[in-house]
């Protein structure tokens, strides 16, 4: 007889929830480099802050830059447990 989640052959089947599991593991590293690219972006626009500011080139990074580059070093994690050779959770 066969068990829940098996085939004749012995393999194991993916249920729904496993699938949902698998996509959320390759979410979780869609984060960082789309953090990372809209951090370039910001940077490279310039924005509203170097048309208004006094000294546009003392400091080009703003405030949404630092965001960005925020965001990514937090969504980094999953891609360091891939680079280690752990499965990402």
């Amino acid at each position: 007889m066969l068990s829940f989640g098996q085939t004749r052959h012995g393999a194991s089947v993916k249920t729904p929830t496993d699938n949902a599991a698998s996509i959320g593991n390759w979410l979780c590293l869609a984060a960082a480099p789309i953090f990372a690219i809209m951090a370039i972006v910001t940077l490279a626009g310039g924005g509203a802050d170097m048309i208004c500011s006094a000294m546009p080139d003392v400091f080009p990074m703003d405030g949404m830059t630092a965001m960005y580059l925020l965001m990514c070093v937090f969504h980094l994690p999953p891609w360091l447990r891939m680079i280690s050779g752990r499965p990402v959770d």
